[in-house]
């Protein structure tokens, strides 16, 4: 009875007691979870890039580069006329003067190389000698000035002979075998005296002293030479264009007054 009595008074102490404060030691263990062991976490290494050094760029040499020579324009020479043709480096020679400059209307210099133009400059002066010297004694002889003595040995002085054309061709005509003299005498110059002759010291085309005559010419200084040389070329031209005006005058019928009779 007793044992009863205790027990319900046990059992009602227990109902009435906090829940979970009489569990039994066995019950508590029972209970009690078991402890998780964390397992050390080992951070994986974290690899380092690999640092990258940054290599010195070699030195860049800069090498100056020759600037090309510039070369000078040539001058350019102002044609008066519209016919003027060009012929290369020619334009600057002597006798392009003012007021035509470079005169070549034929072009008889057009791919010319530099003997062909000497060729045409040693024509070109020996054509305007031979012009100065048939305009001077054209216009010599009608002004009455002969050369004295006789022109035969029959006793016919030089004045009885006709001017121009007509010392050739009519009755007052030199005779045959004078005009043969006069050819023969040219024909002499032109082959032994009046051409250049190689190793006489000659300087231009044109130039006939061949060491014989010189008339005070190597005392003149280079502008002085050029200068004379131009006014030779002037004159020569000038002296053809003179006498083949005078020819064809005379051809047309005109009449060339005397000197003294105008």
């Amino acid at each position: 009875m007793k044992s009863i009595i205790v027990a319900t008074i046990v059992a009602s102490a227990t109902a009435f007691a906090p829940a979970g404060v009489h569990r039994s030691s066995s019950a508590l263990q029972a209970t009690k979870a078991t402890p998780v062991k964390k397992a050390p976490v080992k951070a994986a290494p974290v690899k380092k890039a690999p640092v990258v050094v940054a290599k010195k760029a070699a030195p860049v040499k800069v090498v100056a580069k020759k600037a090309a020579p510039v070369k000078k324009a040539a001058p350019v020479v102002k044609k008066q006329l519209a016919f003027a043709t060009s012929s290369g480096s020619f334009e600057s020679e002597l006798g392009a003067q003012a007021p035509l400059g470079f005169f070549d209307p034929l072009g008889l210099l057009d791919n010319a190389d530099q003997a062909r133009f000497d060729r045409l400059r040693y024509v070109e002066i020996k054509h305007g000698r031979v012009a100065m010297l048939a305009f001077l004694g054209n216009i010599i002889t009608r002004a009455g000035i002969y050369l004295p003595g006789n022109i035969d040995y029959a006793g016919h002085p030089f004045s009885s002979f006709g001017n121009g054309w007509a010392a050739l061709d009519g009755p007052n005509a030199i005779p045959q075998d004078g005009v043969s003299q006069l050819l023969l005498f040219v024909g002499f110059l032109e082959a032994s005296v009046m051409k250049d002759i190689p190793g006489t010291g000659n300087e231009f085309v044109g130039d006939f002293r061949n060491g014989a005559i010189d008339f005070g010419w190597d005392n003149f200084d280079e502008e002085t030479k050029l200068s004379k040389r131009a006014i030779e070329l002037n004159n020569g031209r000038a002296a053809m264009m003179g006498i083949l005006g005078l020819m064809v005058h005379e051809q047309l019928g005109g009449s060339l007054p005397i000197v003294g009779q105008m």
